[in-house]
């Protein structure tokens, strides 16, 4: 990872963006996401537009439909730093 070098543009994402790129990249549309999860089509949209929050019980059920953690979803912005052993 020496050769490795950060972008210089970086791009904040919100709860609400991480539900929908994901949702996208799995290619599901929000209907097919209500119906995975029982939580109406227009709670997903306004998820993903930041109207309504996620909280955990619905991260955890959203994450299981699209087959990814729910801390992707619920810590958008979160980054691992590596630590070298001392």
């Amino acid at each position: 990872m020496r050769n490795f070098r950060r972008a210089k543009k970086t791009i904040d994402v919100s709860v609400g963006e991480s539900v929908r790129i994901i949702r996208e990249l799995q290619g599901y549309s929000q209907n097919e996401l209500a119906r995975l999860t029982g939580i109406a089509q227009a709670t997903i949209s306004a998820i993903e537009n930041d109207r309504v929050r996620l909280g955990v019980e619905r991260a955890k059920v959203i994450a299981a439909a699209l087959r990814c953690h729910p801390a992707v979803l619920v810590f958008p912005g979160w980054q691992v730093r590596e630590h070298s052993a001392a």
